[in-house]
């Protein structure tokens, strides 16, 4: 399995889209230290990590406050506050 299959089973199972999550992944797969990305390469890796998540940025935090919103209206969770 490469890094995107890899990837993508985290964010099936529920991980949030995190660039740099991504790009450790890749660098670690190839025995390279994670802060070896850099340049045209960094802005490759950039552009296959938007296509791996276009299908789970906003369907995956529409749920999550769906079910928060209901979570908090039977009582089982305190309301989330407002970010400041």
């Amino acid at each position: 399995m490469g890094p995107d299959d890899a990837y993508r089973r985290l964010l099936d199972a529920g991980s949030r889209p995190h660039f740099i999550g991504y790009y450790v992944l890749v660098m670690g797969l190839q025995g390279r230290p994670w802060n070896d990305c850099k340049g045209e390469e960094k802005k490759a890796l950039r552009k296959q990590f938007d296509a791996l998540c276009a299908g789970f940025n906003r369907s995956d935090t529409k749920l999550r406050n769906d079910l928060e919103q209901a979570l908090s209206y039977l009582g089982v969770i305190e309301p989330s506050r407002p970010a400041r």
